[in-house]
């Protein structure tokens, strides 16, 4: 990520409408107009600190300093109109006219450097999630794959949500959760389930099994945190495995263990099917110590169908009428090519329900089987 150019403020990297670049010109402008055809004694002074208060907060460095010399240029030439340039109250508003104007360079450049600031914050965000989170490949064997991850905080890139995909021994195995909690504790907690994951699919023969090491090193590392967190932290997560070889899926097709997650869906010719747990389990964190939590399930993956595995920003995503977004009405009857398209078309739809305001964090990984 590019840090800004030198000078230039979060508006104007962008692309300025043009009314707010000549909004000091037109404040100036009206000021002389106004200040010209009314009474001598009346002043626009105000439109003419207004000038260059504008440019600092929306335009350039040059734009700013030029916006004030405009703004001392216009305010003398109207005292000296006038014949107030010389008189005690038309040098005390020059001087008021070209203090605001010495004052907004400076907020320009506090504006700028904080712009900096933030910019650096948000690169060094992202890098901690591509370390935490590294993107997954496009393509493993036949199955296609894709993921987003939507923050519910502003300007933040990672939160309690995690995600991940294997190519192990035993096919395809993918991780989705949600932790318990926000800030560092739970971006730890993400660390220890995704480290504690990478490892245990490439060892583990079954998916519960990959499940009680999840649950064991999550244990551990709540055992580290002091007061409520060390009692109440769990992590709702669900497991997939897609064994394959060479280019085809192989086996019963799709297996899941679901650890108190809100159930993945399946995609297919337009039906959208909610694969809920033949039997409810615990989220991890919560189970007996020792106890192996959760029974895998075998579902039908057809070929050219999807798997929707995500976390619950987007169930609990709401209207203003409260209504929660319903994936399932919303995906019925549709086709998408990839599945790319599909979290794409997902996250606009989703966004359009809630009016743009998202509550919590959100993960979508979409896993779609080549025909």
């Amino acid at each position: 990520m590019r840090a800004p150019s030198a000078g230039r403020t979060t508006a104007e990297r962008g692309r300025p409408r043009l009314l707010t670049v000549f909004l000091p010109v037109l404040l100036l402008a009206g000021g002389a107009v106004l200040d010209y055809n009314t009474s001598p004694h009346f002043s626009a002074e105000a439109f003419y600190t207004a000038a260059p208060m504008t440019a600092a907060a929306l335009l350039s460095l040059r734009a700013t300093v030029l916006a004030g010399v405009g703004a001392c240029a216009v305010d003398a030439a109207l005292l000296a109109h006038f014949g107030f340039l010389d008189d005690s109250g038309g040098r005390s508003e020059l001087a008021a006219v070209a203090t605001v104007s010495a004052l907004a360079v400076i907020v320009n450049r506090l504006m700028y450097y904080s712009d900096v600031r933030l910019q650096s914050a948000r690169a060094v965000a992202l890098a901690v999630q591509r370390a935490v989170l590294p993107e997954p490949p496009a393509a493993i064997g036949p199955l296609r794959i894709a993921v987003r991850y939507r923050s519910a905080a502003k300007d933040a890139q990672i939160g309690g949500d995690l995600y991940g995909v294997q190519a192990t021994p035993y096919g395809v195995r993918c991780v989705v959760g949600d932790v318990r909690g926000k800030g560092m504790e739970a971006v730890k907690a993400v660390d220890v389930a995704l480290g504690a994951f990478r490892e245990a699919a490439e060892e583990e023969p079954s998916l519960v099994t990959v499940a009680a090491r999840l649950e064991r090193a999550l244990v551990r590392e709540a055992e580290r945190r002091a007061g409520i967190e060390r009692i109440e932290g769990f992590v709702t997560g669900v497991l997939a495995e897609i064994p394959y070889s060479g280019d085809r899926v192989s086996g019963d097709g799709l297996r899941l263990v679901n650890r108190g997650h809100p159930a993945p869906l399946l995609l297919h010719e337009g039906a959208v099917h909610c694969l809920e747990p033949s039997e409810p389990a615990l989220p991890l964190c919560l189970a007996e110590p020792g106890a192996e939590e959760g029974r895998t399930d075998t579902v039908v993956f057809p070929p050219g169908a999807t798997l929707l595995l995500y976390t619950d920003g987007l169930t609990e995503a709401r209207d203003r009428a409260g209504v929660f977004y319903d994936p399932v009405v919303a995906l019925t009857g549709r086709a998408f090519p990839a599945p790319d398209a599909l979290l794409d078309a997902l996250l606009a739809d989703v966004g359009r329900h809630a009016g743009g305001r998202i509550s919590d964090d959100m993960v979508l990984l979409a896993v779609t089987r080549g025909r």
